[in-house]
């Protein structure tokens, strides 16, 4: 478990590149906001999570498979990340951010899918600051 990071990875990239391309500006990791989301639009008073399917337990997806030995401890771990989650989802919504999950199924691929959920969640949070 060494090797997986937290930070930097494809999924989240591919996501940061995407809305560097489309105009938007962010600060990543913000340590001082629960979570440290990934993607933070202060402007827009926007979160970004790009979380992976197998450690977040995407419901429905084939990448949230377990494990067939030690189930219990993954049983455990899995739990306590989707609470985790959970509890700093709504810690974020209770101070006025509005959060959007992006899942890393949904960045693979020749034609991701992300791109459309996520425009549409950012239309909805208009910048202040914005000029044009």
């Amino acid at each position: 478990m060494r090797s997986v990071r937290g930070k930097n990875t494809t999924p989240e990239m591919k996501v940061r590149s995407a809305l560097h391309r489309a105009g938007y500006r962010f600060r990543l990791h913000r340590t001082d906001l629960p979570g440290k989301p990934d993607i933070v639009l202060p402007g827009r008073q926007a979160i970004v999570f790009v979380h992976g399917c197998f450690w977040h337990r995407h419901p429905a997806c084939r990448a949230a498979s377990s494990p067939s030995t030690r189930s219990a401890f993954w049983q455990d771990k899995f739990a306590r990340n989707v609470e985790r989650d959970r509890l700093a989802i709504e810690a974020l919504e209770r101070s006025g951010w509005a959060v959007h999950v992006v899942w890393e199924c949904e960045t693979k691929g020749k034609a991701p899918t992300f791109w459309s959920g996520l425009e549409a969640f950012l239309r909805k949070r208009s910048d202040p600051y914005d000029r044009s």
